[in-house]
């Protein structure tokens, strides 16, 4: 496969429909539920079932969505997925009951499969050099803004617009300039002969990077996905009660503004990582991320009600999100390689989104049951679950890559030996 690096304006774009369809399909609901809660005569736990009912089908859906992105190629299934969301969008905004309201939601996450990073970053890969871990972060680093714009602009449509009319709104974005933009990257593809590419066209050369044994790559692979699944259980929990859990801590009028740096603070430590975090194997970045995400609970539980110890915490939280994002699309490269990379990173989606899909039903239940401080330290307790299962990992990889360089150095020295045996071996004659 030739190498070829993916051009700006491609990432810039794919950026742009990534802050679009993050907004409009993820961040957005949290801000609008209330509103619909109230005009189909619910309660907003039943909403937000309804939206983890709608998560668990959607994880369901992308290995299928992953699969697909690698035998059709990527920027064919992000065109579609486009369509796909302003339908599901505008069906939302349409709806006339309760029942097509919840088919509309399950419409949402299932075309999100195909419009969001798991598509793009498949589509990256195969239209990248074989290296392309440096495009994911620029990519991560522009759709980190899609909270910080996506929470305050929801707010401002919705002082003067419905939420119906709302996601009108946000269905002509998806339909108005994401399609657009999947499209020229399927015509960018096709033209680079990139996409969709063949098994046989990975050359061992830029297979997996970790040197696993190969009896360790499905426990390897397992720990991969509880780590992921941990990691989204607990960012599912805090961004869809982000602004509502400020305020039950006593943060009132504050907690909006410290739910805004959310999206600054995962934007750095994008930019951090891009400056700086070229030679830090994947692997520890998993177990960074998984930390900042643990300690910026433990900063909220120690500081609350104060102000600065709440924007700390965001900070800290942002930080380990974005950094979550990037390994997300490049822990499985470095681990396993390129080759079916699509329908891997599916996986990986599928296990984010299976946990996420209960995350904000059952941290609303704890809070309501238990106490909002308490529902907070059993999450505490999961994100330190998944550093442990990063950690673990960390080790296997060390142990095999030690081996691997042992058998490495053995072959070496036998082939050094082997002149010399042959140079004082008699002649046959």
């Amino acid at each position: 496969m030739p190498e070829r690096p993916v051009p700006a304006s491609a990432i810039w774009a794919l950026g742009l429909t990534q802050i679009i369809g993050y907004g409009t399909l993820y961040y957005s609901f949290s801000i609008l539920a209330p509103a619909m809660a109230r005009e189909f005569g619910l309660s907003e736990g039943w909403v937000f079932a309804a939206l983890s009912a709608s998560l668990f089908a959607g994880s369901l859906f992308a290995p299928i969505a992953g699969r697909w992105a690698d035998r059709f190629g990527a920027g064919r299934i992000m065109t579609v997925g486009s369509v796909a969301a302003a339908l599901a969008l505008a069906l939302c905004a349409l709806a006339p009951g309760r029942t097509t309201f919840v088919l509309a939601l399950l419409a949402m996450e299932l075309s999100s499969s195909f419009v969001l990073y798991s598509a793009a970053f498949v589509a990256i890969v195969q239209i990248a050099a074989p290296r392309p871990q440096r495009s994911i972060t620029h990519l991560t680093l522009i759709a980190g803004f899609a909270s910080t714009l996506f929470w305050p602009l929801t707010s401002a449509l919705h002082d003067y617009l419905t939420w119906r009319e709302v996601y009108l709104v946000f269905a002509a974005l998806n339909l108005g300039l994401c399609l657009p933009i999947h499209a020229w990257l399927m015509w960018l593809s096709r033209r680079n002969g990139a996409e969709p590419p063949r098994a046989d066209e990975f050359s061992p050369a830029v297979e997996a990077v970790a040197k696993l044994d190969p009896r360790h790559r499905q426990a390897v692979f397992l720990l991969m996905l509880a780590g992921f699944a941990i990691e989204g259980f607990v960012l599912s929990a805090i961004l869809i009660h982000m602004v509502p859990l400020t305020a039950a801590l006593g943060l009132g009028a504050t907690g909006l503004a410290v739910s805004a740096s959310f999206g600054p603070a995962q934007v750095a430590s994008r930019l951090i990582n891009m400056l700086f975090g070229g030679r830090l194997s994947q692997t520890y970045l998993a177990v960074v991320a998984a930390s900042l995400l643990m300690a910026g609970l433990c900063m909220l539980l120690v500081t609350t009600p104060w102000a600065p110890g709440a924007f700390l915490f965001v900070i800290l939280f942002g930080l380990g999100s974005g950094l979550t994002s990037i390994v997300g699309g490049t822990l499985p490269l470095e681990l396993f390689g390129r080759n079916g990379y699509g329908a891997r990173l599916g996986w990986v989606s599928a296990a984010r989104q299976f946990t996420s899909a209960f995350a904000p039903f059952v941290f609303a239940l704890m809070m309501a049951r238990v106490s909002v401080t308490g529902a907070l330290w059993v999450l505490a307790a999961t994100s330190a679950s998944g550093v442990v299962a990063f950690l673990a990992i960390v080790l296997v990889n060390r142990h095999d890559s030690r081996v691997a360089s042992v058998g490495k150095n053995r072959e070496a020295f036998a082939f050094a030996e082997e002149p010399a045996t042959v140079k004082y071996a008699p002649s046959p004659e």
